[in-house]
């Protein structure tokens, strides 16, 4: 629903302002959740592209930011080359 990478889906379960789960607890949902990371960076690419009107380099770089999305350079790269 929100197409988050699997940093930020960690991120949100461990932050006291998210879900507030303990470090093990939310390593253990990322560790076992069913994902498609690259399908997920694909989606996050599309939102971007669609509603900032953003350059495929700006959204690399939003993508990949560890103050932005938190996908690997792989996941970015796949959703760049993906963006119809």
């Amino acid at each position: 629903l929100m197409h988050m990478s699997k940093k930020g889906l960690y991120k949100q379960l461990t932050s006291s302002y998210g879900e507030n789960f303990t470090k093990k607890q939310a390593q253990y949902a990322v560790d076992n959740v069913d994902a498609d990371w690259n399908e997920n960076a694909l989606k996050k690419a599309e939102d971007y592209r669609d509603t900032m009107s953003m350059s495929k380099s700006a959204i690399y770089d939003q993508l990949t930011s560890s103050y932005g999305e938190g996908f690997t350079s792989k996941q970015a790269k796949y959703a760049i080359n993906n963006l119809d």
